[in-house]
């Protein structure tokens, strides 16, 4: 029992981690229609302009992650205006091949200036938490309850902010939307700009709970594109519950399986849960109302 406590604690962690990836997937997909590939490569380019940050001089990881966020955003924005804003009127696979070689792009250009070497952050050497054989790590409590506040800002923006609003209107009837009097231009800057700090700070996490590399959101990107579908395509609130039945999945399966199997099983999980519903768990085709 003090076993499936601890890998409980772990997936729960590592779910709230990758819900942020997957929910920046979740709103592109909503609105834009089409399954940004680029978002894990974004997540590596915000973890990597940490790890400059913190480089150049500065010392605080709070403020170095704020620099990332913000120029990851820019980043975010900048990409739709010259890509995918481009392609908006053309089918879903153009858009889709786009994100994909953005992604290759900005892995390339990583790995030129950077090079392989794994890094890590500037993080103080801390001992686990032990009540009776549950083990909880500071820094993870700390990762959690980042993620948990990252996501809770982001519901509060869709649900109880007229940027919200404006938002599910262009992803449920552009043409009306537009016809309303919403500015779509500046919506989907906005929304650009959150998916590239959504997508830096998830890249940031997911560093500290491991290493950073060229290769981190990549390697991550599946695990989020499965979250969002097995929530629901187009719903935030599946995207996240999506990543936390997933990631609990694949730590629950370790004392079974092994940590080499763990990707399979949340596939299974994924495959079980498709077949009884195909839509996903909250599936609709657009944000939730």
């Amino acid at each position: 029992m003090i076993q499936i406590i601890n890998l409980l604690i772990n997936g729960i962690t590592e779910g709230l981690v990758v819900a942020l990836p997957a929910l920046a997937m979740t709103l592109v997909m909503g609105v834009n229609r089409f399954p940004n590939a680029a978002t894990g490569d974004f997540m590596t380019t915000g973890a990597y302009l940490v790890i400059a940050s913190q480089m150049l001089g500065l010392k605080s990881l709070v403020l170095a992650t704020i620099v990332g966020m913000l120029l990851t955003a820019v980043l975010s924005a900048a990409s739709y205006e010259l890509i995918f804003k481009k392609l908006a009127r053309q089918p879903m696979i153009a858009s889709l091949l786009a994100a994909i070689g953005l992604g290759f792009f900005m892995r390339s250009v990583l790995s030129f200036f950077a090079g392989h070497d794994q890094r890590t952050f500037n993080l103080p050497l801390v001992r686990a938490w032990n009540f009776d054989g549950i083990r909880i790590l500071p820094t993870d409590l700390w990762i959690a309850l980042t993620a948990l506040g990252c996501l809770l800002v982001v519901f509060i923006l869709l649900y109880r902010t007229s940027f919200g609003r404006q938002l599910r209107a262009v992803s449920d009837n552009p043409d009306l939307a537009r016809a309303s009097g919403i500015r779509a231009r500046k919506l989907m800057i906005g929304l650009w700009l959150l998916v590239g700090a959504l997508s830096a700070i998830g890249g940031v996490l997911l560093g500290m709970k491991a290493v950073v590399m060229p290769e981190l959101g990549w390697d991550h990107l599946i695990p989020a594109f499965a979250a969002m579908v097995l929530g629901g395509i187009g719903s935030p609130v599946g995207a996240v519950i999506g990543a936390l039945l997933m990631s609990v999945a694949q730590e629950l399966s370790v004392p079974l399986f092994g940590p080499s199997y763990k990707l399979v099983l949340s596939f299974a999980v994924l495959a079980l849960v498709l077949l009884a519903r195909p839509s996903g768990l909250m599936g609709r085709k657009d944000l939730i109302r």
